[in-house]
């Protein structure tokens, strides 16, 4: 990213998940040279810097759920001054999860750079570790707390045949995966990761019926982020012929010759084009 000289701007640091050997170069970098660092939680971050062997040169101050919305307009206040913000939580990125798209959307609403030096994710990490299809998932964050507002969420879920992956406090994620049980069946194989990256680190690959029987034998410790296989791929249903003869009509009623109305409809129904003719001329 280009830079200004005397431009203000807010860098956004990913900070480790547990073990501060995971910390990259830049993270030392930034942490050292802003002027103003917001951290979730200001004790976490100078116990960072002091593994880390580092000095944090600006001024600290605290940026995390309850002070978020107040302290927001005097973060983009410093950087309209022309000073740099690092904006750093207690691990992982600013935003997923974490104190951070508020300030970032008031940043880029004043017209100021936002930048990133990346860093471990438990998002990518527990699903990389859990044994599941990690080509294409679809990240669920924390689910509500409220049983049934919890229940309703993953009842609309239960069909998604992309993997999901949850955050779960560790007193709720004996209810979470009893919810499980009932919305996707006792069958459905998961992970649970806890304590990533740190020396306790634990990852259970089991169906969610023998998770949610685990869960019951006592609170784990932790950061939870759980992993749920997606849903078996839905059976597509062949139209019945008549379907069929009235989608080629409808196109032949627009002007499409039989020929192409054919392959079209043997397109988007998942049919050999062969198929349909042969529907087509047997009427």
């Amino acid at each position: 990213m280009s830079e200004n000289p005397g431009q203000g701007r807010l860098i956004l640091l990913g900070a480790p998940l547990g073990n501060p050997a995971d910390a990259s170069a830049r993270l030392r970098e930034h942490l050292a040279a802003a002027e103003v660092v917001a951290a979730e939680d200001t004790r976490r971050l100078l116990r960072l810097a002091r593994d880390l062997d580092i000095t944090v040169g600006g001024r600290i101050v605290s940026y995390f759920e309850g002070n978020e919305e107040r302290r927001t307009p005097e973060l983009v206040a410093e950087i309209a001054a022309g000073r740099t913000v690092a904006l750093v939580t207690d691990g992982g990125m600013p935003s997923v999860s974490d104190p951070g798209y508020r300030l970032v959307r008031a940043t880029l609403d004043a017209g100021a750079p936002v930048t990133v030096a990346p860093g471990p994710s438990a998002v990518t990490t527990a699903l990389a570790l859990s044994g599941l299809p990690c080509d294409r998932f679809c990240f669920e964050g924390f689910l509500p707390r409220s049983g049934s507002a919890r229940r309703t969420r993953l009842r609309a879920l239960a069909a998604e045949e992309r993997t999901l992956v949850f955050f779960e406090a560790p007193h709720r994620i004996a209810a979470t995966l009893a919810d499980l049980v009932t919305t996707f069946g006792a069958d459905r194989p998961a992970a649970v990761c806890r304590e990533l990256t740190k020396t306790y680190e634990e990852v259970l690959r089991r169906p969610v019926g023998e998770l949610a029987d685990w869960a019951t034998q006592g609170e784990p410790r932790g950061e939870i982020t759980l992993v749920v296989a997606g849903a078996p791929p839905r059976e597509a249903v062949r139209p019945d012929d008549e379907e069929l003869r009235a989608a080629v009509a409808e196109r032949e009623a627009t002007g499409t010759s039989r020929r192409d109305a054919i392959s079209e409809v043997a397109t988007e129904y998942g049919l050999r084009r062969r198929e349909v003719y042969a529907v087509v001329h047997t009427a």
